[in-house]
């Protein structure tokens, strides 16, 4: 068994050194690589929003390479004001036994709606269709929620799936994250409404070393 780093209300967040308006400690991954998202990465970002799938959860429009480039500069501007932080997670550069893809672009993971009064946040996650089933969305969120914990100072992160999104759920619950419960018609899309299922993660919460899959 592992334990995340412990944090709590008498912890104030660390203040780490910054690169590029974020942390310049990066969250770390074995087979996997993750870094924050830069300008030149906006065609894997117009592909992976080509979907439906994808389209609707983007929050806006990114159907051309200049929205693609504008999500990206988005994700610079949140992580600026210090209340999200998305990363692009990579295979690793380099190959080995059980690496995925060396180098090449995989998926997304994110920690928004930072509020470091009542250190929480958001948990959001995707990887391209063509890195699914290899533990990259798995891993990377792993990576992420101890990053969270020990460079934001957070101490309870959360996330939510369509109860329709096994394999969200899957992700999640590999990933350390506790069923909580049910929100019932939580979103709508078109002229239908999904309920939710929500998950969290304390900093305190002790979390196996789980298989990479997902």
């Amino acid at each position: 068994m592992s334990r995340a780093r412990a944090a709590g209300p008498s912890t104030p967040p660390p203040d780490p050194k910054t690169t590029g308006g974020g942390p310049a400690t990066l969250p770390q991954a074995r087979g996997v690589r993750l870094r924050y998202w830069e300008p030149s990465d906006a065609p894997t970002v117009l592909g992976a929003f080509a979907t439906a799938e994808m389209a609707r959860q983007s929050g806006r429009p990114v159907t051309t390479l200049a929205e693609a480039a504008g999500w990206i500069t988005d994700r610079r501007t949140a992580r600026e004001a210090g209340r999200e932080f998305s990363f692009a997670v990579l295979g690793p550069g380099r190959p080995g036994p059980g690496d995925a893809d060396p180098g090449r672009l995989l998926g997304n993971v994110t920690v928004g709606a930072v509020d470091p009064v009542h250190q929480t946040g958001w948990i959001s996650y995707w990887t391209l269709a063509s890195a699914r089933g290899r533990g990259v969305a798995t891993t990377g969120l792993r990576a992420l929620a101890d990053w969270a914990f020990t460079e934001l100072g957070l101490f309870r992160l959360e996330l939510g799936h369509r109860t329709d999104n096994p394999t969200s759920c899957a992700v999640a619950r590999r990933a350390g994250f506790t069923v909580e419960g049910l929100e019932r018609a939580r979103l709508r899309y078109g002229d239908r409404r999904y309920d939710v299922e929500r998950h969290a993660r304390l900093a305190t919460d002790e979390t196996a070393e789980l298989p990479r899959e997902g």
